[in-house]
């Protein structure tokens, strides 16, 4: 297997509160790794500097206030621009896989349910930020909303602006990764993140072999 062959790859983990993308994230980037293949592992927003700034602004606005649906929107775009300019478009230039924990695909889905912005607003500031850099592969992580509340209880944590918001507004959520997942088949697969983490990160598993192979085959 020639390592040349398999970088320049960009996968993004998406899904809900404490589906357990981090923790894949980990697990993916180890197993390729073994192979030989320079991984940037990332977040969103984050990344950089700035847009790691923007990420407390957006997740832990001062006591007593928060941002609207669009505001929100257009700081994560803010701190997304500079995570492209800055990390990831640099790093898919050298031939590395980048795998991000959360993308554009997060702003679609968070600030447009529950009466957000408008979907076609979404995806025009998407266009003009993100321009050719998609993902490649997209694997949305799925759990039972009792599944996730429990996960996001144990961290022991404080929520954030967003883990903080009501079991219906994670439903929702839910929901529209769900449907992301079913319309966009030919990039995202739905992950049954209610498993066990080792059943988890083995059917990611085949699905980044799957991209593998095509990226082979493609090279040929």
């Amino acid at each position: 297997m020639v390592a040349d062959t398999l970088r320049g790859r960009f996968i993004t983990l998406e899904g809900g509160e404490g589906v357990g993308k981090s923790t894949l994230q980990i697990t993916l980037a180890s197993r390729l790794r073994d192979m030989g293949i320079e991984v940037v592992t990332t977040r969103e927003p984050g990344g950089t500097q700035l847009a790691e700034r923007v990420r407390e602004l957006a997740l832990r606005p001062p006591e007593g206030e928060a941002w609207s649906p669009l505001a929100e929107a257009l700081l994560m775009n803010a701190a997304r621009c500079d995570h492209l300019d800055k990390l990831i478009r640099p790093a898919l230039a050298k031939g590395q896989w980048v795998i991000s924990d959360r993308f554009s695909d997060s702003t679609r889905v968070y600030q447009n349910v529950k009466g957000g912005v408008p979907q076609v607003v979404l995806l025009q500031i998407e266009e003009s930020v993100i321009g050719d850099t998609r993902p490649d592969l997209t694997l949305v992580l799925d759990a039972p909303q009792a599944a996730t509340n429990a996960r996001r209880t144990g961290r022991g944590s404080e929520p954030d602006a967003f883990e903080s918001r009501p079991d219906a507004f994670h439903s929702a959520v839910r929901s529209a990764f769900q449907e992301l997942a079913r319309r966009d088949a030919d990039r995202c697969r739905l992950i049954d993140a209610g498993q066990t983490a080792d059943h988890v990160a083995a059917s990611a598993w085949l699905e980044i072999e799957r991209l593998i192979s095509t990226q082979q085959a493609n090279s040929k």
